[in-house]
């Protein structure tokens, strides 16, 4: 019997994993189009103050995905949610009773910022966006009765169901896409802000970082908001990493594929 065949370093046998990334990871014409969009988005939602009055309902609905994101820890951790409200100031609130202070505290920055990269993920492709939709209604749903006295909550939401419904009906759902995109990147980004503000910008003694040191009792808010701001960006950055990684159809293929979505046009 003759002995087995030692391996052969060669290299190009890590030479093709290697490349194999580098191609996933490089993206086509379609999803160089999203990413100039998804930059577009970042310039106007942190850089021009002209267009606040526009994103304002925006703005609310990722206030309600930071408090949706508490509500859901909660759940996860036995607590009794109460009630989430939220203001037309921007801020919100979530009131629970029992869970573990540990998760739901910093579940609203970090929720809120996971969320948002799953969406720029799937605002790479129609049908994945169609998707997301509709676990997204789900979840709006779930918030709506946690959040049932308040008015505000149902003019946001009503406000983003007509909008899905609209980008969803025209031109092969290709606006629906970049709606995904944008909520996602807004949702990441005012995650971002949220924690630079409270917590490294200027110290407030009410944000979640500050009760999550209180309870923790070691280093401060600052550590963990920077803690947390590093996770947030990491999740921003594998977003856009996943969907050009994932989704490689052309135009044409997502609007194919997106006419027989759930047994469309045959």
């Amino acid at each position: 019997m003759s002995p087995l065949p030692l391996p052969i370093d060669d290299p190009t046998l890590h030479y093709i994993p290697r490349r194999a990334v580098v191609d996933a990871l490089t993206p086509n014409p379609t999803q160089r189009v999203t990413l100039i969009v998804a930059a577009c988005y970042v310039v106007a939602i942190g850089i021009l103050p002209i267009l606040e009055k526009i994103i304002y309902p925006f703005k609310l609905l990722t206030v309600g995905m930071h408090e949706m994101s508490h509500a859901l820890a909660g759940v996860l951790t036995c607590a009794s949610v109460e009630k989430i409200t939220l203001d037309p100031q921007e801020g919100g609130s979530t009131r629970m009773r029992g869970g573990i202070p540990a998760i739901t505290l910093p579940a609203g920055y970090l929720g809120s910022s996971f969320i948002g990269a799953c969406l720029i993920a799937v605002g790479f492709d129609t049908n994945a966006s169609k998707v997301a939709c509709l676990i997204l209604a789900f979840f709006w749903i779930l918030t709506l009765w946690w959040a049932r006295s308040s008015w505000i909550a149902w003019a946001t939401i009503a406000v983003m169901a007509a909008l899905i419904i609209i980008t969803w009906l025209v031109a092969h759902s290709v606006a629906l896409r970049f709606l995904i995109l944008f909520i996602g990147v807004m949702s990441c980004l005012y995650a971002i802000w949220d924690i630079v503000d409270d917590t490294l910008a200027r110290k407030v003694n009410t944000s979640d970082a500050s009760e999550y040191a209180n309870i923790i009792g070691c280093c401060g808010s600052r550590f963990w908001g920077a803690f947390w701001l590093v996770i947030s960006c990491v999740f921003f950055a594998a977003g856009l990493l996943v969907g050009i990684a994932v989704f490689k159809d052309d135009w044409d293929t997502q609007a194919a594929r997106a006419d027989d979505f759930l047994g469309g046009t045959p």
